[in-house]
């Protein structure tokens, strides 16, 4: 086993302003959201950096407090919940590099534009996030070094958006999973329409095949284990989502068999837009 050690960041629900709300819910919270900090003697690494400018201070101060020197900022893939908060770290930790995998980059462009940004994240934040988020550069070879052990960005194609990863520590068999893996928090699956499930299954076959002893999930109920197991748990929730748009002709009816499947799952709201989405076979919604 490798020197290197991990901890993880939990961002808390945060209200979202909505006026689509789910059946029976009187107001929408954004999904608890993850931050990983892979850390040796001097160095650290941070996976994924948030979504509000609030977000991304304490997430900088939680990393300060470890006393480690911030050489990189890595993004999973390019939902601004998981990147535009970078832009508060690096006021904080200004030489440290922002990058992704190619694929990444291309739809981080995307959602740092006018269509995306102004017409989507702002409305649902106003005022809490960067004037400009900050878009990550090339990740050469899709490798980090990190103290002499090789951190790895496995491109994971299309799960809850096209273009993801995860990044594969194989000395510590850590998989930082963004969010192809979810742990006990309802999936994104608006943008899944069109192939997209059979796609995700894929990437979570190739997860697999990483065999990590621990997967740490984009977004996670605080508290849940990190085991492997969420892996099966997310294939099981898209195999069983998928059914069940088969045999229900609404979006309300789809939406009320998700619930009463996966009643303590957090945040109604995602399974709400993902039924919507699903019927309406459109993949280009967002949460």
């Amino acid at each position: 086993m490798g020197s290197l050690a991990w901890s993880t960041y939990v961002a808390p629900a945060k209200p979202v302003v909505s006026t689509d709300l789910p059946p029976g819910e009187s107001r929408e919270m954004w999904s608890p959201t993850t931050s990983t900090l892979i850390y040796g003697d001097r160095d650290a690494v941070l996976v994924d950096a948030l979504l509000t400018l609030d977000e991304g201070r304490a997430l900088a101060d939680w990393v300060e407090a470890k006393g480690r020197n911030l050489t990189t900022i890595y993004i999973t893939h390019a939902h601004g919940d998981h990147f535009f908060g970078a832009a508060a770290v690096l006021e904080r930790f200004p030489r440290a590099r922002l990058v992704a995998p190619v694929s990444v980059v291309e739809k981080m462009h995307e959602q740092a534009g006018e269509r995306w940004l102004d017409g989507f994240w702002r409305k649902g934040f106003p005022e809490q996030i960067a004037e400009r988020p900050p878009v990550a550069e090339p990740l050469d070879d899709n490798t980090i070094d990190l103290e002499g052990e090789q951190l790895m960005a496995v491109e994971t194609g299309r799960t809850d958006t096209s273009g993801t990863s995860v990044l594969h520590v194989p000395s510590r068999g850590l998989v930082v999973a963004g969010d192809v893996v979810y742990n006990d928090v309802h999936l994104h699956l608006a943008e899944a329409g069109d192939g997209g499930i059979e796609s995700w299954l894929d990437a979570l076959t190739l997860v697999n095949s990483l065999r990590a002893c621990v997967v740490i999930a984009g977004h996670k109920r605080d508290g849940a284990d990190d085991d492997p197991h969420t892996v099966e748990e997310t294939r099981d929730y898209l195999r069983e989502v998928a059914a069940a748009a088969e045999r229900t002709e609404s979006a309300e009816e789809l939406y009320d068999a998700i619930i009463e499947r996966y009643p303590d799952r957090i945040n109604r709201a995602v399974a709400w837009r993902s039924a919507q989405a699903l019927k309406s076979n459109s993949g280009d919604q967002q949460r």
